[in-house]
């Protein structure tokens, strides 16, 4: 868990994350509208030298980038997802058996759907603005 972190310490909070889980690669985003998920998931794009921009997929509800030496990375929201069936149409089971990083926001609309073992990322804003991420597996 990291407690009482500030928006410029999350590039040190990234590369902890993907170090702690070095053979994770669908890392699913819990919290509230503004608690930071995309902020982190762009930390977590640089520190895996992501050479594109990273936006929140909102509307196209799954972004794809490329790093560096030509690995893909998926961004996927699903603030905008009305039902499981409409989530299951993305062929959501191809991007997690890819052995691409996937970085979900909005995981609770597609709880069921996940896969048997991705890495829970939660974030809470405290009344002081730092966060409090925590962070662990679930298998």
């Amino acid at each position: 868990m990291f407690d009482r972190v500030s928006l410029d310490k999350l590039v040190d909070i990234a590369h902890k994350i993907i170090q702690a889980f070095p053979q994770s690669r669908v890392f699913a985003f819990w919290g509230e509208m503004g608690a930071g998920k995309t902020t982190l998931i762009k930390q977590l794009c640089s520190v895996l030298n992501v050479t594109h921009t990273v936006n929140s997929p909102t509307f196209a509800i799954i972004n794809e980038y490329l790093t560096q030496d030509n690995q893909k990375v998926f961004h996927c929201d699903f603030y905008r997802i009305k039902n499981l069936n409409e989530a299951m149409d993305l062929g959501l089971d191809d991007y997690f058996d890819s052995h691409c990083y996937c970085f979900l926001e909005w995981s609770e609309n597609i709880t069921s759907l996940l896969p048997d073992h991705f890495v829970r990322v939660e974030i809470t804003t405290n009344a002081d603005l730092t966060r409090t991420i925590q962070v662990h597996k679930k298998v």
